[in-house]
């Protein structure tokens, strides 16, 4: 196993589209995935209203995940993160972001059945990688 450095952290954050969140409130754990940007500190999101937006602003404490296989091993980088809600000028931003990083969904938002938008941030503290390579 090898330990990737931070630009090889970086790097592998900002090629990947999918990563997974992990939250844990009220006695329950939630592993659940979600398309994201990734700006150099913090992973922007818009999801609509559901058990991981009620799960993370009851705990705002949560890890990310992200990963790569293939036939030559694996990536995968984990970090500890914070929660943080948006509105105004940083859910904006966060909305942008996106905007850039999937040009097709400009100005669309989730269609959550009624339920609302929500755009947050996970800013990222500890953060490890790790490689295997075939």
């Amino acid at each position: 196993m090898i330990e990737l450095s931070r630009a090889e952290i970086d790097a592998l954050l900002h090629e990947r589209v999918v990563g997974r969140i992990g939250c844990h409130a009220g006695g329950v754990t939630y592993v659940v995935p979600v398309i994201y940007a990734y700006d150099g500190a913090a992973v922007y999101v818009a999801s609509i209203e559901g058990s991981k937006i009620r799960m993370m602003r009851e705990s705002p404490a949560v890890c990310f995940e992200t990963d790569e296989h293939g036939e030559t091993g694996w990536r995968s980088v984990i970090a500890q993160a914070r929660y943080e809600e948006l509105a105004g000028a940083d859910a904006e931003r966060a909305l942008e972001l996106l905007a850039q990083r999937f040009p097709g969904s400009r100005g669309r938002r989730a269609d959550g059945g009624g339920r609302g938008t929500v755009c947050f941030r996970l800013v990222l503290g500890e953060t490890t990688g790790r490689a295997v390579r075939r």
